[in-house]
């Protein structure tokens, strides 16, 4: 027992079978395909069904409000999907679009619960608005049958239990109601385990968006799901008068700690900015979803006034090809690329993901404070995101990726 074995057991074991073992594995050699093997690990299936790099849907049916509508996207078996990605509630889908001559990719939440994925469907809810380009070619043109062709689900704007309180606060403007819907959807079937309180501005009573839907949605949530709308415009009975201000927020914050969520409009944005401070609440406990494009930034304070009103040249280079487009200084230089049918790449629009990156050669570029999410290395560097960078000079840039 000097090794803390019985060497009686190896001693009965006969040596026989094991050198069986070098002729079996010989002959298995000889008889095999002469071929590399190849593995695929379950993590690796699981990463792919989770993370596709593109998705094909097929509107299976649309449901008609005042100024949207509501899309139900089931697989396009016929181009190989087989069924949707599972996503978190909150997140969104980078839809690619082509409307004349002009290529491009527009987010969009995905406003369903995160359960109907596994039944097979996305819904996404679409809102026209005065300078909606994309907005208003979806609405005008998609129809029952129409294919369309989707990233799988992004974005970092849901709950999260490290990160998060238990109870949630959210300010919803207009079609910034989606993500919530998800999250409140969610919460009543179980699947994700919050208090949520939506704080939901709207002009007029008429003009609230989802408002049956998620009427129903707090009857199935018990308790856990509260929406007060807040009018601008009307008074009306059961809802607040006037904007979502700190007081407001006050006034149907849960006692103790929570979280803030945001989405909505740009004005909302601005405005949110100067009520949130008052709430004394720490920075991690404030989230803010993505605002989409930035507009015109010629009345920032920042921005060279010399510049506005001004076109300037665009070269692109695209992996050894050059172009050279305009650009006016209002406008982005992923807005002029796309314009002139290329589809450059992009998901949030807003500055934050990355996916658009590019070099800048050379050329100045104006980029709002509140859109710079560049890392330091590509600031450094010379890197810029064209889907919130403005020309304040020719500009050359090299992108790196195209579709």
């Amino acid at each position: 027992m000097k090794y803390g074995y019985d060497k009686k057991l190896l001693k009965s074991l006969s040596v026989g079978p094991f050198l069986g073992q070098v002729k079996l594995r010989e002959k298995m050699i000889a008889e095999a395909d002469d071929s590399i093997p190849t593995s695929i690990y379950n993590a690796n299936i699981l990463a792919k069904k989770l993370h596709p790099n593109v998705q094909y849907a097929v509107i299976e049916a649309i449901e008609e409000h005042a100024d949207a509508k509501s899309f139900k996207l089931v697989p396009d078996k016929e181009k190989g999907t087989e069924e949707l990605a599972y996503f978190r509630a909150g997140q969104y889908v980078s839809i690619a679009l082509d409307i004349g001559e002009a290529r491009l990719n527009k987010p969009y939440t995905i406003r369903s619960c995160p359960k109907d994925a596994l039944n097979g469907s996305y819904t996404v809810t679409v809102k026209r608005n005065a300078k909606g380009f994309a907005s208003d070619y979806i609405l005008d043109n998609w129809q029952v049958g129409t294919k369309v062709k989707l990233s799988g689900p992004l974005g970092e704007f849901y709950h999260q239990e490290l990160r998060d309180a238990k109870q949630v606060v959210a300010l919803a403007g207009g079609s910034g109601i989606t993500p919530f819907y998800s999250m409140a959807a969610a919460i009543a079937d179980g699947t994700e385990d919050f208090t949520l309180t939506i704080l939901y501005g709207s002009r007029t009573k008429a003009s609230i968006l989802l408002e049956d839907e998620l009427d129903a949605v707090v009857k199935a949530a018990g308790g856990k799901v509260k929406v007060v709308h807040v009018l601008s415009e009307e008074e009306a009975e059961g809802c607040e008068k006037g904007f979502i201000t700190a007081e407001l927020i006050k006034k149907y914050a849960p006692e103790g700690d929570y979280s803030v969520y945001l989405c909505g409009p740009k004005a909302m944005y601005a405005f949110a900015k100067t009520e949130l401070p008052k709430l004394g609440l720490k920075d991690r406990r404030i989230r803010k979803e993505l605002p989409g494009e930035y507009g015109d930034p010629t009345g920032d304070a920042a921005y060279p006034k010399e510049a506005a009103g001004k076109e300037f040249a665009l070269t692109v280079l695209i992996r050894g090809k050059e172009m050279t487009l305009s650009c006016r200084a209002d406008q982005t230089l992923l807005d002029a690329l796309e314009k002139a049918g290329v589809r450059a790449p992009s998901h949030c629009r807003s500055g934050e993901c990355g996916w658009c990156h590019s070099r800048l050669v050379s050329g100045d570029v104006y980029i709002p404070e509140d859109t710079d999410g560049r890392r330091a290395a590509d600031k450094k560097f010379g890197w810029v995101h064209p889907c919130c960078s403005y020309p304040l000079s020719d500009v050359t840039i090299d992108v790196p990726v195209i579709e």
